[in-house]
């Protein structure tokens, strides 16, 4: 919500507190004034006094609920010290208008039954506070889930666009081109081999196209998905140990949005350049019913030192995704040590069809 239109909300509702404040005096004067005696014209007198003097304790006790007690316990629902402290706001709200009420009539307000006169008005000035201080719960929750409502739109529309940036930057050219002239070649040697990974790489080429619509899809269906991508990735080398790839646990039916891993799976394959290392890269998937870990390590040479990426597009994307998909609710970190790139994602939850 914009500043200048709550900054209008506060100086309307003055404005119309004031209105109201009028309006009582001139329905009570309204037909009476003029059989009013004496005493009668003092009290109205005192009437308009106190109305006046409303307007301080409620300023006060709208702005303490508005801007302290709202965010210090209404907003963590620490509703007993709610109330406790708007009780105690109000009493001495009240209070100080009673003090302005007894220096401004140079302490005549109390008349014959001074002690019981004084504790109703403190009571009116309290409950007329306490009033203040309630809208102001209102008016300050209206603010934020409109605000809640406002950033949740914004992060839906900047998720879409995460999304789709990532969709788009996942299967680079470069490995497209890569698979297609390692088929190619394959194709002369071993024909039905090269078919083999030609199937692979369509399927890659349908799930990107039709599985990276939803929001979620099945972990089996990611997990597919990672396997056939490092078939292809392995056609470029004749050591079968490149890779590790392990498994552990149920999938059962997790839930994952999908391509989440890859990234960090092509960024290992781009940095790796010694293919005759065993083990060069080391991926482990593991699923328990409360979390998902995923690990993903790679060796790289000390010729070609591998770039922090921590600033650059992919990752920020990647980051920014994380936290709109699981929120308070998943750990990354990365190290680089002894020429080694370690990435660990754990997603807690349970997330079950």
């Amino acid at each position: 919500m914009k500043k200048s239109f709550i900054i209008a909300l506060h100086i309307g509702y003055w404005i119309l507190y004031l209105l109201l404040i009028i309006l009582f005096l001139l329905f009570l004067q309204a037909g009476a004034i003029k059989q009013l005696s004496q005493n009668q014209e003092r009290v109205f007198g005192f009437l308009r006094m106190m109305s006046a003097l409303t307007i301080l304790p409620g300023i006060i006790c709208f702005y303490t609920f508005y801007g302290f007690l709202f965010n210090k316990y209404l907003a963590k629902k620490r509703l007993i010290a709610l109330c406790l402290g708007g009780l105690i706001t109000s009493i001495l709200s009240g209070s100080l208008g009673m003090i302005l009420l007894k220096f401004l009539t140079l302490g005549k307000i109390s008349v014959n039954n001074g002690f019981q006169e004084m504790l109703i008005i403190l009571i009116f000035l309290s409950l007329l506070a306490l009033i203040h201080g309630i809208i102001a719960l209102v008016m300050k929750g209206f603010i934020n889930w409109y605000n809640d409502i406002r950033l949740k739109e914004l992060l839906q529309q900047k998720n879409f666009e995460t999304e789709l940036a990532l969709v788009k930057s996942q299967l680079s050219p470069h490995f497209l081109f890569n698979s297609l002239n390692n088929i190619d070649v394959l194709i002369k040697k071993d024909a039905v081999k090269a078919s083999e990974y030609l199937n692979k790489l369509s399927d890659i080429m349908r799930f990107m196209l039709y599985e990276t619509k939803t929001e979620y899809i099945l972990l089996s269906k990611e997990l597919g998905y990672i396997e056939k991508y490092l078939a292809l990735q392995k056609i470029r080398t004749a050591n079968d140990k490149f890779v590790q790839y392990t498994i552990e646990g149920e999938t059962g039916k997790w839930m994952i949005a999908p391509m989440l891993f890859i990234p960090f799976i092509e960024n290992a394959f781009k940095h790796s350049v010694n293919k005759k290392t065993d083990h060069a890269i080391v991926i482990r998937i593991k699923v328990t019913p409360e979390s998902l870990f995923f690990y993903c390590e790679n060796h790289f040479s000390e010729n070609y030192p591998m770039k922090d990426e921590s600033g650059g597009i992919g990752n920020d994307l990647i980051e920014k995704r994380l936290d709109l998909l699981f929120s308070g609710k998943h750990e990354l970190s990365t190290s680089k040590e002894n020429n080694i790139y370690k990435v660990h994602l754990t997603i807690f939850g349970n997330l079950h069809t």
